[in-house]
Parts: C-alpha cells; sequence; structure tokens
C-alpha cells in the first residue's frame, strides 16, 4: 500500500480526476443552478475528468521518468486514445442517445407508459473543448504535484 501511494505519477493522476470531478458539480454553483453532488460520480460534461485522469498520468510520467521513456509511451498512448474516445465514440453515444429520447417520448404520447421503456442517459462523451480543457487540466495538476510533493 505503501508504493501505491508514493507512486506520484499515479497520486497525481488521482488528484487531476478528483479535481475535475469536484469542478464539474461546483460549476453548476456559480452559475446560479447550485452544487450539483450528482455529477461528482456521472461521466461527460466540463471539464473531462477522463481526460484530465490520464494527461495527469502522462505528464506525471514524463516528469518523473522522462519522455524518452517507454512508460511514458505508453502513458502518452493510452492518454490520446482514451482522449479521442471521449470526444469521438462516446460523443456519438450522447447525440444517439438523444435522438432515441426524441423516438421514445414520441411513443409515450401514443402508447401506454409500461410498453415504452426508460430513457437513455444523454451526458457520455464530452466536447473537443471538454477534452482540451480536461487534458490542461491533467497537465497542470500533475505539473504541480510532482513539482511540489514529489520527485526531485
Amino acid at each position: 500500500m505503501r508504493d501505491i501511494l508514493s507512486n506520484e505519477a499515479l497520486v497525481a493522476s488521482i488528484t487531476a480526476w478528483a479535481l475535475a470531478q469536484l469542478s464539474k458539480a461546483a460549476l453548476p454553483f456559480f452559475r446560479g443552478k447550485g452544487f450539483q453532488a450528482r455529477l461528482l460520480v456521472g461521466s461527460g460534461g466540463m471539464p473531462s475528468s477522463h481526460s484530465s485522469f490520464v494527461s495527469g498520468l502522462a505528464t506525471g510520467v514524463a516528469l518523473i521518468d522522462g519522455t524518452g521513456s517507454a512508460a511514458f509511451a505508453v502513458a502518452a498512448v493510452f492518454a490520446l486514445v482514451v482522449m479521442y474516445d471521449a470526444a469521438g465514440v462516446r460523443r456519438a453515444v450522447s447525440e444517439q442517445a438523444a435522438i432515441l429520447n426524441r423516438i421514445v417520448q414520441e411513443l409515450k404520447l401514443k402508447r401506454p407508459l409500461t410498453e415504452v421503456g426508460l430513457e437513455l442517459r444523454e451526458l457520455v462523451g464530452h466536447t473537443p473543448y471538454q477534452v482540451i480543457i480536461g487534458g490542461l487540466m491533467g497537465i497542470i495538476v500533475a505539473w504541480v504535484w510532482v513539482l511540489t510533493f514529489g520527485h526531485r
């Protein structure tokens, strides 16, 4: 357990993820909509906590092992795949869910509710902007974490 807690890249990336999730729940508060606690555990929205998490990991590995290391190559490729997926595939799923929910609403007008399924969750993916902001957040958090508390 001590090894895990002293793994600077891991702790930095988890910190970046946690701050991104917290900011998702807090941003509506500053827009007058109150603190949205349900967003603490959900996916989708601003900023992308997936992007923050993986970019924080890649940045931490880069700062600790160097950009020429195999560990950085793995972390960077992993980060790019996750961020591409967040803005691409998962975004498409969100758009399809919105369309299917509209179809379900039309069916509800013509059929008993027991015959129509539950609505799909529409906030699954991210816009490219949300991914970029999440990625930048991860880089900054990991940079500050590792340089302040970690590897020298």
